[in-house]
C-alpha cells in the first residue's frame, strides 16, 4: 500500500513485504524511489489484527536502514509503544485519538522523544478537537478505510472529512501535515 500524502511523501506499507526478507525489500522499495517506511502497528485489540512491533523497527536500523520510519499505532493503549518505537528508531510515530486516554499527553510523549507526532482519524471519528492539539501536531492520517485490514473498499465519505480538514488546516496556516490512506 502506498500512502498518499498532501505533501508529497513516498510511503510504502511493510505490509506489503516478504517478512523473511524483510530488510533486503525495504532497501529495494527505498531504492526504487520510496522515502520511507511504514509501519502499520496493530494488536489485535483495537483492530482485529496482529502485526509488527518495536524489535522489527529495531531490526530494520540495525540492518542499516537510515530513511524515516513512519509508525501507524493502531493498538491501545497507545503510551508504552510510543516510547518503545521511539527507542527502537522511529521517525513519526501517529495514532488514532480514542486509543488514548490523554491525547495531548501522548502527543507530547512523541514530541520529547524526538519524534513527529501524528493523529489519525477513522472513517466515522470526529476530527473537531485538532484545534486543542493542533500546535503540537507534524502529522494528521486521515483514513479512507477502517482501520485493521488491507484490501478494502474505499469510503466515500472520507474525502467530505478530508475537505473539511484541509480548509481548517489552510485558514490557520497548517499547509503540509495532511496525509490521506
Amino acid at each position: 500500500m502506498i500512502v498518499f500524502s498532501i505533501n508529497l511523501s513516498n510511503s510504502s506499507s511493510l505490509l506489503s513485504a516478504d517478512f523473511a526478507r524483510l530488510g533486503e525489500e525495504a532497501k529495494a522499495v527505498l531504492a526504487a524511489g520510496g522515502d520511507m517506511l511504514h509501519f502499520d502497528v496493530m494488536d489485535n485489540h483495537y483492530v482485529p489484527n496482529l502485526t509488527v512491533g518495536p524489535l522489527v523497527c529495531q531490526a530494520l536500523r540495525n540492518y542499516g536502514i537510515k530513511a524515516p520510519i513512519d509508525v501507524h499505532l493502531m493498538v491501545q493503549p497507545v503510551d508504552a509503544l510510543i516510547e518503545n518505537f521511539a527507542k527502537s528508531g522511529a521517525t513519526n510515530i501517529t495514532f488514532h485519538p480514542e486509543a488514548s486516554l490523554h491525547v495531548d499527553r501522548s502527543l507530547s510523549q512523541i514530541r520529547d522523544l524526538g519524534c513527529k507526532a501524528g493523529l489519525a482519524f477513522n472513517p466515522a471519528s470526529l476530527w473537531e478537537g485538532l484545534e486543542y492539539v493542533l500546535d503540537k501536531l507534524d502529522i494528521i492520517l486521515v483514513m479512507s478505510v477502517n482501520p485493521g485490514f488491507g484490501g478494502q473498499t474505499f469510503i466515500p465519505s472520507s474525502l467530505h472529512k478530508i475537505k473539511q480538514i484541509r480548509q481548517f488546516l489552510d485558514a490557520r496556516g497548517y499547509h503540509d501535515i495532511l496525509q490521506a490512506v
